[in-house]
């Protein structure tokens, strides 16, 4: 199949798709649950899948006026490192996303909004995992006190939001939620702009 034959999105979808044949849930967490799917390719052949059911996930880029955001750091067990990240959380049963996005900026860094607005969403491990993070942006802010969870410790880090933009370059945020939740916010920033800040 040659690439310049898939350039109708409809046409290409029906074509790469692949259908579920049988699945079996391999491992049932508190947080993810794993399958092992049996699956007809497009040439009619099988194959196996293993794949992560997630909830979904929201995050959030709280804006001050001032032009600072509010990100944390959270030591991350699976890599055994600490991170600087945007207020994420998955998204509880019966929960809206931007519910949860509200839930989490108080939980993890103890701020409230008066507005908040959804700037993008994406997938951020395709080939292993359903999971969706859609990310909002925040602003009116107000500092409240945090109410974490039992087993959760993050510490706030308030820095402008130019220069987490510029420590993505640099590597020092190197989180995929965070990289692609600031790289939105500032898009939906620059068209929106509630006020002005400084981006650059």
């Amino acid at each position: 199949m040659k690439d310049n034959d898939l350039t109708d999105s409809k046409k290409a979808s029906s074509q790469l798709a692949e259908k579920k044949l049988t699945s079996e849930n391999v491992f049932d967490g508190k947080l993810l649950n794993v399958f092992l799917d049996e699956v007809e390719l497009p040439d009619k052949t099988t194959s196996t899948r293993e794949w992560i059911k997630h909830p979904g996930a929201s995050a959030v880029v709280p804006v001050f006026e001032d032009g600072t955001i509010m990100l944390l750091k959270q030591f991350r067990y699976p890599p055994r490192k600490t991170f600087i990240e945007v207020p994420a959380g998955k998204i509880d049963p019966g929960e809206s996303a931007i519910s949860t996005a509200e839930r989490e900026l108080l939980e993890e860094s103890g701020v409230t909004c008066k507005h908040l607005e959804k700037a993008g969403s994406f997938y951020p491990a395709i080939g292993y995992a359903d999971e969706i993070i859609h990310i909002y942006v925040a602003w009116g802010l107000s500092v409240q006190g945090k109410n974490e969870d039992d087993d959760e410790f993050v510490i706030n880090h308030r820095i402008r939001f130019s220069e987490a933009l510029r420590m993505i370059e640099t590597g020092e945020i190197d989180d995929g939620k965070t990289i692609c939740s600031l790289f939105h916010a500032s898009l939906w920033w620059k068209r929106n702009h509630p006020f002005e800040i400084d981006l650059e």
